[in-house]
C-alpha cells in the first residue's frame, strides 16, 4: 500500500489562488486597457469579476485535481511538464464555460468577439499558469502533516 501523500493546506491553497489572481489581474488590466482601447475602470472591473470567478474555480478545481491524483495513486509532487500542461488546459476549459457569457454582458460583445477575447486568454493564461505554478511550488514547497 502506498504511503499517504501530503496535500497542500487550505491556507496554502487560498494563498496560491490569491497570488495567482493578483498578478494576473494587474497584468491583464494594463494590457487589455491598451489593446482594446477601453477605460481602465471598465477593464479593471471586468478583471475583478473574472478574477473572483477564477479564484473560486481555482480552489475547487485544484482540490479536485489533487484528490483525483491520490485516487489514481499518482504522486502529487513533483509534477512534470506534461501533467502541468494537462492541469492548466483543463482548468481553462472549465473557466471558459463562465467567461464567455460574462464577457458578452460586461463588454457588450457579440459571441464572436467574446470567443476571440477568450481565445487570447486560452493561449496566454495556460502558459502563465504553468510558469506561476512552477515558481509557486519552488517558493512554497509542501511540508508538514497530511491534510486535505
Amino acid at each position: 500500500m502506498a504511503a499517504k501523500q501530503i496535500m497542500r493546506s487550505k491556507p496554502d491553497r487560498i494563498r496560491h489562488a490569491v497570488l495567482f489572481e493578483i498578478i494576473l489581474l494587474i497584468t491583464s488590466t494594463l494590457v487589455l486597457t491598451y489593446l482594446l482601447n477601453k477605460p481602465m475602470a471598465k477593464m479593471g472591473g471586468f478583471g475583478i469579476l473574472m478574477s473572483l470567478c477564477a479564484m473560486g474555480w481555482n480552489y475547487i478545481y485544484n482540490l479536485g485535481f489533487d484528490h483525483l491524483l491520490v485516487w489514481l495513486d499518482r504522486p502529487l509532487y513533483k509534477r512534470g511538464m506534461v501533467l502541468r500542461a494537462i492541469h492548466a488546459l483543463m482548468f481553462e476549459a472549465g473557466l471558459t464555460i463562465v467567461s464567455i457569457p460574462v464577457t458578452m454582458i460586461w463588454l457588450n460583445y457579440t459571441l464572436i468577439q467574446a470567443l476571440l477575447l477568450d481565445l487570447g486568454f486560452l493561449i496566454v493564461v495556460p502558459i502563465y499558469t504553468m510558469i506561476f505554478n512552477f515558481f509557486y511550488d519552488s517558493l512554497f514547497p509542501v511540508c508538514g502533516n497530511p491534510s486535505s
